[in-house]
Formats: C-alpha cells, sequence, structure tokens
C-alpha cells in the first residue's frame, strides 16, 4: 500500500527492519537503550557493538530515555546511515496516556529525521510486541502523527515505511493508510 503527499511517499511492507537501505530505521527501544528481546534486539544484533557503545554515551548524559522521546546513533553494521530510538508506552488499556506516548514516538522520530536531514525512514510497529499495544489501535495513531507530520512540514521527506515484520502487521498499516488515499 502507498500513498503520496507532496513529494513524500508514505507506504507498508513486510520486510526485516534490520535489512532497509534507507537513511534511518526507527527502533522501538526500551528506555536503557541497551537492546532487549523484538525488534530492538533485531537491531542491536544486527547493527554490532557500534550501535550499543553510542547508546552507553547517550544515557550516561541524560540518564533513561523517556516514553515517547527519541535519539538517534549510527545504525553499526545495518545498510540504513542511522538507527533513531524511541521508547514506546506500555499498553495499560490506553487510560494512561498511551496514545498520546505512542504518537510522540512517531513525531519525534521524525523531528530527528528532519533535523538530520534525513529523507528515508523506516518505522517498525511501535510498542505492539511485548508492550502489549493492540496493533489496530496502534496502526491508526502511527499513521495519523505520520501523515500530519508530512503534511504540516512538506516536501522533507522522499519516503517514509512502515515495516511490518508478519502480513498480519502490515495490513494493519496498509488498511489505515488506505484511508488517507
Amino acid at each position: 500500500m502507498e500513498i503520496k503527499i507532496g513529494k513524500t511517499r508514505i507506504k507498508t511492507i513486510v520486510a526485516d527492519i534490520t535489512t532497509l537501505k534507507v537513511d534511518a530505521v526507527v527502533n522501538a527501544a526500551n528506555s536503557s537503550l541497551m537492546g532487549g528481546g523484538g525488534v530492538d534486539g533485531a537491531i542491536h544484533r544486527a547493527g554490532g557493538p557500534a550501535i550499543l557503545e553510542e547508546c552507553k554515551k547517550i544515557v550516561a548524559k541524560i540518564g533513561r530515555l523517556p516514553t515517547g522521546e527519541a535519539v538517534i546513533t549510527t545504525a553499526g553494521n545495518m545498510p540504513s546511515k542511522y538507527v533513531i530510538h524511541t521508547v514506546g508506552p506500555v499498553w495499560h488499556g490506553g487510560t494512561r496516556g498511551e496514545p498520546e506516548l505512542l504518537r510522540n514516538c512517531y513525531i519525534n522520530s521524525l523531528k530527528i529525521a528532519k533535523d538530520h536531514n534525513l529523507k528515508t525512514v523506516a518505522f517498525p510497529s511501535i510498542s505492539t510486541g511485548v508492550y502489549g499495544y493492540p496493533v489496530d489501535k496502534a496502526a491508526k495513531i502511527a499513521v495519523k502523527a505520520v501523515v500530519d507530520f508530512v503534511r504540516e512540514n512538506p516536501d522533507i521527506f522522499d519516503e517514509i515505511i512502515f515495516c511490518g515484520y508478519d502480513p498480519f502487521t502490515e495490513k494493519q498499516y496498509a488498511s489505515e493508510l488506505e484511508n488517507y488515499k
């Protein structure tokens, strides 16, 4: 599924995000930035020790990364140039500010990409793994946040990708993106 807003293509794919040749992949990190399971662990494994070294320096400087915030590091051995790490919210039924925190993950990641003049960015499905955020609800927030940001910042990005690790996840994001055709 793909739409175009200005010069920016926004699309969904099924892939291993660690294999994408983009300016930046976004990591659904934990607040320690030390790697973990899911996409976080995959990015740290694929990127190698350079990512962890930069994460350690960031944590030494600012402490744990708050939910909804984002930071940037090298991508190490991955084909992308950078990793933008953001901490998604743990799902508690949607009553503890989870939608706004999740939206902030996407907005703050795109702000960092914009500040670094990055043109291509790939997002995983943030918070929908061990953090338990329902994929359909997460997709609705993610797609709206990205579309709103692109509309407010036209002609910044060439391509923004929602990368689903499996067809079910990709389909949820594609279904939401369809609403903006």
